[in-house]
């Protein structure tokens, strides 16, 4: 199935149509990713899922991210929430426009894009049912946790991992679980990058979900 081109909602964005009564993926790329980076990886998670996947709005150095940062591990946490909130804002009105199930919206990111999925949680709750976050670290602590009862998050780390140290990814579940969220914590012994293991255990999370 090919996705449709991008239609102004205020990203740039690709959305693929799900099978009947399937739910919908937000595919949020890393740094220097686009709207078609995670279509694949959508398709493999979670086959006949609807597809949603914006493209962030800052650019770093000509590389698109989902919000600044003043240097590595060091984010512009003003910034973060602006862009939370538009990313809110988008996915509402995709929801809408595309016909969405808003109410079962799983969200998928790497890297930049998994830390922005953790912003949304942390942030604006209700905009997610759950997220698989790969590779993210806590993008900021709120002055007071939301209630994340009821929401299942699934963390894949690196123990490897020379940008997200693993004590980064340990604090973010350890946040996420004082909020209230049901966490499963996958480690593989790599960086980085994406690994085929953990890549199999987020869909078989999914499948539970």
């Amino acid at each position: 199935m090919t996705a449709t081109p991008a239609i102004p909602l205020g990203f740039v964005h690709r959305f693929e149509a799900g099978a009947p009564g399937q739910p919908a993926l937000l595919l949020l790329h890393g740094t220097g990713g686009d709207e078609s980076d995670l279509l694949d990886l959508g398709r493999r998670l979670a086959p006949g899922a609807a597809l949603l996947s914006p493209r962030g709005k800052v650019l770093e150095n000509g590389m698109a991210r989902f919000f600044r940062r003043l240097s590595e591990g060091v984010f512009d946490l003003e910034d973060l929430k602006f862009r939370t909130g538009e990313l809110v804002d988008f996915v509402a009105a995709a929801a809408q426009h595309y016909g969405l199930d808003a109410a079962r919206l799983a969200a998928v990111g790497y890297s930049n894009g998994a830390n922005i999925a953790a912003a949304l949680l942390l942030l604006r709750p209700a905009t997610l049912r759950s997220a698989v976050l790969f590779h993210a670290m806590v993008p900021l602590v709120p002055e007071r946790l939301p209630n994340l009862r009821g929401r299942r998050v699934f963390l894949a780390a690196g123990r490897a991992d020379r940008l997200i140290p693993p004590r980064e990814s340990e604090r973010l579940a350890g946040l996420l679980e004082e909020a209230g969220a049901a966490v499963t914590v996958f480690w593989q012994p790599g960086g980085h990058n994406l690994a085929q293991a953990e890549i199999e255990a987020a869909a078989d999370w999914l499948r539970e979900v």
